[in-house]
Parts: structure tokens; C-alpha cells; sequence
């Protein structure tokens, strides 16, 4: 005998009202996640040394309390938000430090005086960045205040992309860009943190003018193109960005804080008339910096025939596209190939150790992994309430989609490189920690937008216990 629906409407109700919170699925996702890491850094181990050291037991313990702890404070302050957020995170973050391992041994193995054991390292900085995440949900516990600190963000945002630029190149240039403040042995990248702050404030200045931004003077060729004198906006970000690049030299952080902010106005005000603006900005930035910069000059270069300049400075995207090629479909296998021959592999050429030991299928598998995390992200931009939620959430999600983008496309050789780093799996603490928080701010919006909504008014009696009422006419 089977059971139906229940015939209480005070039980259909109530089971109808409160949404399941997922926090045992995001546990088992963080679970599975943990699993293929501690597996990866074995068969590292295992191919690249031949045995087991004692240092995986150590990770694996380090590696399981960091999401355990994750988990936990996600159950406990923020227990709907989306589940899938934080697994996709963890599975990132466990590869990534499964192939800076990979390439720690390579450089012990090749008796490298200049490398170090930076997997390590990168743990730490992940610690560092799980505290940061901690504090963000127990501080933040309605992202709508962030709004309220929009115009103070921005000018720490504006300082953070400033200080490198104005610092002596001794202790802010790193490969002829200078986007880095180097301090005694320690060293940080303020750009990271500054993405996330002007984020915000492009979120909370869009709320506030789309409406006179939405407005069209004339209509050119299907387009409904903005009044004149709206266009300041887009040309104040459009002038941050080309600011950057003359006096930073970072094409990676002026390619992606115009292309957060166009993306967010076209959400804002849903007319496509500002991608095209957007476009034709950036073509004519583009074209500007490569007529004035001799970097950019190189760096085109370089991009469009890497083979050329292959004793100069198409030889890392060389060696990048021969590893690919080396992977193939499937791969040489963790700790089968020679991804060590690629410079700096552990931070701005991760993706060409991924593609060459995993292989096609398992680059493409890495990649669908930040479909997910971005999905996920803007799906929590469409069911917020809020509008200021909403652009936010975009904002941050299109922030990791459009970096990941720009890093393939310089490694596979679509676009020139940019120095951008891969989130969560390349080395690099400041790239991790900023991320961290970024992630920390979508768990908090994605909470508010799947907790179900407070009720408005007095409870409404069940229909069983609502009073009679005769009604004379």
C-alpha cells in the first residue's frame, strides 16, 4: 500500500516553504574532492619517486581540515547557500596543489638550485585564505552592507592599483610588469584585492544610474545607442584601464577590470549597445598601446608567431604549445611528462602542465569544473531579490570566467599573454587569498537568495481552522 500526498495543508505548506538546505551533498562534493587530490598526489609520488613519503599523510590531514572547517562554517552561518560553490573550489585548489607538487619534484630531480618547494607554501597561503573566507561570512552577514561602503572600496581599490605603479621598480616589478609591493623576502599583489573592491562599487553605482544609462538618444543599425553625455562612466573605466597599462605595464589587469565593468553595465541596463561601445574602446586601447609600448609591441609579437621568437620571447608560449601537443588526448599521465620545460609552469603556465600530463579530456574536465563555479555563480545572480545582489554576483562570476579566458587564450596561443594568473590552481598567495574572499562574498549573496523569503504579515490560519463568516446580502 502506498501513501500519498498529504491531505494536511498546514504539512503541504510547510513542506513547500522551507527549501533543502544541500549542506549533505556539499559535504559529500567536499568528500569527493579531497578523494581525487590525495589520489593525484599519490600517483605523483608514486611515478615520479616510486614510493609513498610520509608527507602525504601529513597533506591529506592539513588538506581534509581545511574543508571540514569550510564546511562547517558554511553550515552554520550561511546554511543555504549554493552547494556546489565550495566543492568546485576545493577540487581546484587540490589540483593545483597537486601539480605544483608534481613540478617540485621535477625541479629536485633536475637539481635546481633556484626552485623551491612551493607546494607547501601554496597550503599555507590556502589556510591564510580560509581564515579570510571564515571571517568574511561571520562579518558579512547581509551582503547588501557592502553597498553601503561602495564609494570608501573604491578609493582602497583606486590605492591598491596605485601603490605598485608609484613604488620604485626595485621592490614593484616582476617581469617587467609592476604590479607587486616587495618587502623584505615577502611580497603581494594589491590588483587581486583591488578587483574585488572595485567590483563592488561598479555594482553599487550601476543600481544607482542604470536607469539614466539605459536611456537611447538614436537607434544606428539595430542598436540603441546611450545619450552623449552618459557615456562618462564608460570612458572613466576605460581610461583606469589604459592608466594601468602605461604605468603598471600589466595588460592582464587592464584587460580585466574594463571587461568586468562593460559586462556589468550591459547587465544593468540590458542593451547591447554598450558591449559594442565596449568593443570599440578596447580595440582603439589596444591599438593605442601597441603603437606607444614596446612591451605590447613584444608581446604581440611574440603572440602571433611564438616560433620566430623562440630564443627570446615567444619561448615560453613554445614550449607551452609543445606540451600540449606532447598531451594529446589523454596525456603522458601525472608524472609522465616534462611540463618543467615550460617557464614559470607553476603560476602563468599551470594549464600547459594540465594539458600535457592529463591531456585534452582532462584540460577540458578542469575547464568544466569553472563552468560549474561560474554557473553556479550566476544562477545566485538571477534568483537574488536584490538588484544589488544581482550585479554583484555577476560581477564576481563573470571576474573568474573572464580570467580563466584570458589565461587559456595566452597559453593556447588565441590571445597574447596577459600575466594573469589561473585562479585557485595556479602558485601565487595573493591570486589565492583574493579569491578566497571573492568565493566568501558569492557563499553570502547565494545564502540570502536561497533562504526563503520572511514572511511579510500574520500567519494565514490553515484552512481547517479559519473561523466561519455568514455573509448577508
Amino acid at each position: 500500500m502506498t501513501s500519498g500526498p498529504p491531505t494536511d495543508p498546514r504539512a503541504a505548506a510547510a513542506g513547500t516553504a522551507t527549501p533543502p538546505k544541500r549542506r549533505g551533498t556539499e559535504l559529500a562534493l567536499l568528500g569527493f574532492a579531497v578523494l581525487i587530490t590525495l589520489v593525484a598526489q599519490a600517483i605523483v609520488d608514486l611515478t615520479v619517486t616510486g614510493s609513498l613519503t610520509t608527507e602525504l599523510a601529513t597533506f591529506g590531514l592539513w588538506f581534509t581540515a581545511l574543508w571540514t572547517v569550510a564546511h562547517l562554517v558554511v553550515r552554520r552561518w550561511a546554511p543555504y547557500a549554493d552547494p556546489l560553490l565550495l566543492p568546485a573550489v576545493a577540487l581546484l585548489i587540490g589540483l593545483g596543489l597537486s601539480f605544483i607538487h608534481r613540478l617540485d619534484l621535477a625541479a629536485q630531480q633536475a637539481g635546481s638550485t633556484v626552485s623551491r618547494e612551493d607546494a607547501p607554501v601554496q597550503l599555507v597561503w590556502a589556510t591564510l585564505g580560509l581564515v579570510l573566507f571564515v571571517g568574511v561570512l561571520l562579518v558579512l552577514r547581509d551582503h547588501r552592507l557592502l553597498s553601503r561602503f561602495a564609494y570608501t572600496l573604491a578609493l582602497i581599490g583606486l590605492v591598491l592599483l596605485a601603490i605598485p605603479a608609484l613604488l620604485p621598480a626595485s621592490l614593484s616589478e616582476v617581469n617587467g610588469a609592476k604590479i607587486w609591493i616587495r618587502v623584505a623576502g615577502f611580497s603581494i599583489q594589491p590588483g587581486e584585492f583591488a578587483k574585488i573592491c572595485l567590483t563592488v562599487f561598479f555594482a553599487a553605482y550601476l543600481v544607482d544610474k542604470r536607469d539614466v544609462l539605459a536611456l537611447a538618444s538614436r537607434r544606428v543599425m539595430g542598436l540603441e545607442l546611450p545619450r552623449g553625455r552618459d557615456l562618462g562612466p564608460v570612458l572613466v573605466a576605460w581610461g583606469l584601464s589604459i592608466l594601468v597599462l602605461v604605468f603598471e605595464r600589466d595588460l592582464g589587469s587592464s584587460l580585466l577590470l574594463f571587461g568586468i565593468f562593460v559586462v556589468m553595465l550591459y547587465v544593468a541596463t540590458e542593451r547591447a549597445s554598450w558591449l559594442v561601445i565596449g568593443l570599440g574602446l578596447f580595440a582603439g586601447g589596444a591599438l593605442i598601446a601597441y603603437q606607444l609600448f614596446g612591451h605590447v609591441q613584444q608581446r604581440v609579437d611574440s603572440w602571433l608567431d611564438p616560433f620566430e621568437y623562440y630564443d627570446g620571447s615567444g619561448f615560453q608560449v613554445a614550449q607551452a604549445l609543445f606540451g600540449l601537443g606532447t598531451g594529446g588526448l589523454f596525456g603522458a599521465g601525472l608524472g609522465g611528462g616534462r611540463p618543467d620545460q615550460v617557464p614559470v609552469a607553476k603560476s602563468d603556465f599551470i594549464a600547459a602542465a594540465v594539458g600535457e600530463e592529463l591531456g585534452l579530456f582532462g584540460l577540458v574536465a578542469v575547464i568544466i569544473v569553472y563552468l560549474v563555479l561560474v554557473e553556479r555563480g550566476l544562477r545566485t545572480s538571477l534568483i537574488v531579490r536584490d538588484a544589488f545582489g544581482k550585479l554583484l554576483a555577476a560581477g564576481l562570476a563573470f571576474a573568474i570566467a573572464w580570467q580563466v579566458f584570458v589565461v587559456l587564450g595566452g597559453v593556447t596561443g588565441l590571445l597574447p599573454l596577459t600575466g594573469l594568473t589561473t585562479p585557485f590552481l595556479a602558485y601565487g598567495g595573493s591570486s589565492l587569498v583574493a579569491n578566497f574572499v571573492l568565493v566568501a562574498v558569492l557563499v553570502r549573496i547565494s545564502d540570502a537568495a536561497r533562504r526563503p523569503a520572511a514572511p511579510t504579515g500574520p500567519p494565514k490560519p490553515a484552512l481547517g481552522d479559519a473561523p466561519t463568516e455568514v455573509v448577508q446580502t
